[in-house]
């Protein structure tokens, strides 16, 4: 006998093992060529990307270093929110083809995050088919939501938590005498930018998982309050390493939005244990 796959959803047909696969290649496929066309835009006006977006934190008129530095000044908190400049910082190749190698991995890497709504739509394609009603109304906006904190992720990480990083990490030195020079490579810093970005990006699906998590019966809120404390910690300690200055306030502003973000969390999952709770009375009387 044939092995089938039956979607949860009636109105959808019977599909065999073969014929989902060929579905989920054609949801690749598409999802690829998305990438690939916004690369070629993208490897287009390379130059312009690279200097004003990619190598956009290593400027000491930065946006974020100019806004923060102004935010202190008006706060009366003097240059705690003003990071060093790392305009001296000079990146360096040591093949003759990495800076075109670059090009071609900033060209895919800006591709995918500028598709990533439209890929996660095939994704979502992919799996509604087998969802139940019920669960469809559960998720109704998620393509919306996985974009939005995706997105919201990335913005955190390159107007925040990467000028913090790339000015801390310039500026610390090993020894007093000077020994060590740091000269970075194309490949390092658009490693630790690319790290930097996705996961933020990553990060800041925080609430969606607990949603998920919540529903499948993995954590409940009083798990997610038990170990807030932890969180917090584990939240401040990596503030703290990151951050230019000893200041709380500089410290607070990389943490917020990770706090923020899990206590977003604990109420969705508040909630979704509420709905759950109430469906099940419902059924069982």
């Amino acid at each position: 006998m044939a092995l089938k796959f039956f979607n949860r959803n009636p109105k959808q047909a019977e599909m065999s093992f073969v014929d989902h696969l060929e579905a989920l290649r054609w949801h690749i496929v598409r999802s690829v060529l998305a990438i690939v066309i916004l690369a070629v835009f993208v490897f287009i006006k390379i130059d312009w990307v690279f200097e004003k977006v990619i190598a956009g934190p290593l400027h000491s008129d930065f946006v974020s270093y100019t806004a923060l530095c102004k935010i202190g000044h008006k706060l009366h908190m003097g240059d705690a929110l003003c990071m060093q400049s790392v305009d001296k910082l000079k990146l360096q190749t040591t093949t003759f083809g990495s800076q075109f190698i670059s090009s071609i991995t900033i060209a895919f890497i800006a591709g995918f995050i500028v598709a990533f709504p439209y890929i996660f739509w095939e994704f979502w394609r992919f799996i509604k088919p087998a969802l139940s009603p019920a669960e469809l109304k559960s998720s109704r906006g998620a393509i919306f939501w996985v974009s939005f904190f995706f997105l919201l992720g990335i913005a955190f990480g390159y107007f925040l938590l990467a000028p913090f990083t790339f000015s801390f990490l310039w500026n610390y030195r090993l020894g007093v005498t000077g020994l060590i020079e740091t000269k970075p490579t194309i490949d390092d810093y658009l490693d630790n930018l690319v790290d930097i970005l996705i996961g933020s990006g990553i990060a800041f699906q925080l609430p969606l998982v607990s949603f998920v998590l919540t529903r499948i019966g993995l954590i409940t809120p009083s798990f997610l309050r038990t170990y807030r404390k932890y969180a917090y910690v584990a939240i401040l300690f990596i503030a703290a390493i990151i951050t230019p200055s000893p200041d709380w306030m500089s410290q607070t502003i990389v943490a917020l939005p990770l706090i923020i973000l899990y206590e977003i969390s604990i109420r969705i999952s508040v909630r979704v244990t509420k709905q759950r709770d109430k469906r099940d009375k419902e059924e069982w009387g």
